[in-house]
């Protein structure tokens, strides 16, 4: 039986384009045998594990992506748009794959919103259980045009960090992602947790940093994840990836209260 629960599907051409260009120079997808991706509650339409295709290829001509689907009705319409490369099939958080292989990479992008905070972990250990042992999930959400990400990377002992992605020319102040965070993080933008004081420092240093939007909003981004990592915060990427307006900080230090 498929596990989990039908989503409301939306979704739309190029909304997911920050998450898979985060995957894409993603260690995991070089190194693997097998570069086997799952696209995981693709939605109403085939477009965005097309575009998880499109963009794992660019680094691995080889890449195959396999998007899953608990509705049965969206497994059909997306079933004519399958090429070599790229499929389609019922399932949820088993992700039952011929064969039993095990996908070098799991995208899971707007699934575990709709879901309770304390379904969280058991989603995951189950996503977790069925990659490669050096593979990579990526759990998160995005708006609706894909301006605002956020997502949570996790391997097979558990996550490891939390990705925020930012259009920066239309960007007021980055806590705008507050509204666009994981499932797991999303109910801990309060005083006390380790994701609230990081919004805070990361608005703080945009402010800080705002003369230098004369300059462009990159450079203030720039400035402004520059100063977070100064500050203490453990910011795992370097400046290439925040031209991009990524930032990347270890899961330590916005991990919630109480769990381990």
């Amino acid at each position: 039986m498929a596990e989990g629960r039908i989503t409301r599907g939306t979704t739309g051409v190029n909304r997911l384009r920050r998450i898979d260009r985060w995957i894409a120079a993603h260690p995991v997808l070089r190194r693997t045998d097998d570069p086997l991706l799952v696209d995981l509650g693709y939605g109403a339409a085939h477009w965005t594990a097309l575009e998880l295709l499109e963009r794992a290829r660019r680094v691995r001509p080889d890449a195959r992506v396999v998007g899953i689907e608990i509705d049965p009705e969206r497994v059909a319409a997306a079933a004519p748009f399958a090429r070599e490369g790229l499929s389609f099939q019922r399932g949820g958080f088993e992700v039952p794959l011929e064969g039993d292989a095990r996908p070098a990479v799991i995208r899971a992008a707007n699934v575990l919103r709709q879901y309770d905070e304390a379904e969280v972990a058991a989603a995951w250990h189950l996503l977790r259980s069925r990659l490669q042992p050096e593979g990579l999930l990526v759990e998160g959400t995005c708006s609706e045009v894909g301006r605002v990400a956020s997502w949570v990377a996790l391997d097979p002992e558990g996550p490891r960090s939390l990705t925020v992605a930012l259009h920066l020319a239309s960007l007021e102040h980055p806590s705008i992602v507050a509204e666009r965070l994981p499932k797991a993080l999303i109910h801990r933008n309060v005083p006390g947790e380790g994701v609230h004081a990081l919004l805070r420092e990361l608005d703080a240093q945009w402010a800080r940093h705002a003369p230098l939007a004369t300059f462009s909003p990159r450079q203030r981004w720039l400035a402004a994840v520059g100063g977070l990592r100064d500050s203490g915060w453990p910011v795992l990427d370097g400046p290439a990836r925040w031209r991009l307006g990524e930032l990347t900080v270890e899961w330590s230090a916005v991990q919630p209260l109480g769990c381990a």
